[in-house]
């Protein structure tokens, strides 16, 4: 049921506004509808826009209650004489837009929104580009906070990372002449409630999977057979899925095999990573495969500590099983272990989330990412929210904080960070490292400063020019049956775009 109309008008020359606004709405009210057009019935809210001026633009809004007849006004002044074409000035006009839009709305609501105007998943990349435009750290920071409506806590907390990964890889804007490769493997133990990644329950899929690793072995073949003639060297390679430990060692240890064999130049390969997210598919023949290959930073992922909140999403090991096989991999010789923690799971509070926090502080693995769940479209649950309840937001903004502290405390630094889209109090995912234990792949896939080519079962590859930094995107299909059936024709696909990138 729609709770909140709300009318807007004077925006009729800007068509493509409508769906970030819908965005920003969002950040204030979970059911809500904008209307467009002038609506037969009064809405609860109606917001008017001006735009006039040539050099320089001015947007004028007013908000007005119309229960009350309460009025909010915002103006805002943007300079258009730097926008050297047309789709410049739109994306400026666009900007004031929403400035004056979010503005409105958080002196109406009494809601401060952190991330301001930004809807987008990298913010980060956003201060990287103007640092490396030649805007000292003073004038970067004044844009974020007046342009962007940006508080000051999160543009620290966006300088500490940009100061980190510089530090982490102190080439990351001259490896355009890299790549990484993310090698996806589809299949999962059981399908978790609110994942949306290409992950398909594994048990009765054997032919699948054997056609399915067929067609990877082809591709990481034809691919590395490429970037050996280009002489194009790898900086990371990342295992991810699906859960890539869902295979079993002998696959595993193939696929190692021909990894090795195909890539160019191996032992220059700054990273390896291998996702074993999933406690119940780590055994020890395994993790000696991994230790064959030299590969030891795997992620082994508790999301939770709480076994009545696992058993709801949909994971099907215990918590005993994770602190196992923790100690296991650690005995094992594995040395830079990743854990995943997501704030907001159904059913858990602030008791929950500092209990699973107190439980970390017995491993203290070499990094840690604290996600905040996020409500994607095509999860079990999105479509079933009446099942799973969650936190409120200024729940979810103390555990964010407690999560900031407790890192804080035990020496980990924050050195990547990314958004989503209906993420619980518009706050955000960050990974935090014990300095020098950092994920090379994730500054590299987050920063976008060089291609990634994905293989396998729903990967995507970004192919970013080494010159004009344009991203081209290319996604392999997400269904087994559709890949198995066309990965030779979506590897010449592939190839065809690498060749226009490094010829």
């Amino acid at each position: 049921m729609i709770s909140l109309r709300i009318q807007i008008y004077g925006l009729h020359a800007l068509e493509q506004i409508k769906r970030p606004l819908e965005v920003i709405t969002g950040l204030f009210f979970e059911e809500y509808e904008l209307l467009f057009e002038p609506a037969s019935s009064a809405a609860d809210i109606v917001v008017t826009f001006s735009l006039h001026g040539e050099e320089m633009g001015i947007v004028n809004g007013m908000l007005i209650e119309t229960a009350s007849g309460h009025e909010w006004k915002h103006d805002y002044q943007t300079d258009l004489r730097l926008c050297h074409d047309e789709k410049a000035r739109l994306k400026q006009w666009k900007q004031a837009v929403f400035h004056v839009y979010l503005t409105l709305f958080q002196e109406y609501t009494g809601m401060i929104q952190q991330w301001g105007i930004l809807t987008g998943v990298r913010p980060i990349k956003l201060l990287h580009q103007k640092l490396r435009s030649g805007l000292s750290q003073t004038e970067a920071h004044r844009q974020l906070r007046e342009d962007y409506l940006i508080t000051e806590e999160k543009i620290q907390l966006m300088q500490k990372i940009v100061d980190r990964q510089l530090t982490v890889v102190p080439d990351l804007y001259d490896l355009a002449h890299e790549v990484s490769i993310y090698i996806g493997i589809p299949f999962c133990p059981t399908k978790c409630a609110y994942c949306t990644f290409p992950a398909y329950a594994i048990n009765g899929r054997q032919g699948s999977v054997d056609a399915f690793l067929a067609g990877l072995h082809y591709e990481i073949k034809e691919v590395g057979q490429f970037l050996k003639e280009r002489g194009v060297n790898i900086t990371t390679i990342y295992y991810g899925g699906g859960t890539p430990t869902s295979i079993t060692a002998e696959e595993m240890d193939r696929l190692y095999e021909q990894m090795y064999q195909s890539f160019p130049d191996m032992e220059r390969v700054r990273e390896i990573t291998v996702e074993a997210g999933r406690p119940d598919t780590i055994t020890p023949e395994k993790l000696e495969v991994l230790k064959k290959w030299n590969i030891d930073r795997i992620s082994i992922n508790p999301q939770s500590y709480i076994q009545e909140t696992l058993r709801a999403i949909g994971r099907h090991h215990t918590v005993e099983e994770t602190v196992e096989k923790f100690h296991l991999a650690r005995q094992m010789g594995m040395n830079n272990i990743n854990m995943d923690l997501i704030i907001g799971l159904p059913g858990e509070g602030i008791e929950q989330f500092n209990y699973t926090l107190a439980q970390t502080e017995k491993l203290l693995p070499e990094s840690l990412t604290v996600h905040t769940l996020s409500f994607k479209r095509a999860s079990e649950m999105t479509k079933n929210k009446e099942k799973y309840r969650v936190a409120d937001r200024e729940e979810i903004q103390t555990m964010m904080k407690n999560a900031e502290a407790w890192t804080k405390r035990h020496g980990y630094v924050p050195y990547y960070l990314y958004r989503q889209k209906n993420i619980l109090g518009n706050l955000e995912n960050v990974g935090y490292a014990l300095p020098g234990q950092e994920s090379l792949y994730n500054i590299m896939i987050m920063e976008e400063q060089q291609s990634i080519i994905g293989l396998g079962c729903g990967a995507s590859s970004k192919f970013v020019h080494p010159k004009t930094r344009a991203i081209t995107r290319f996604a392999n299909p997400k269904e087994p049956k559709v890949y198995n059936e066309n990965f030779v024709h979506y590897t010449e696909e592939k190839l065809k775009m690498m060749d226009e990138l490094f010829r």
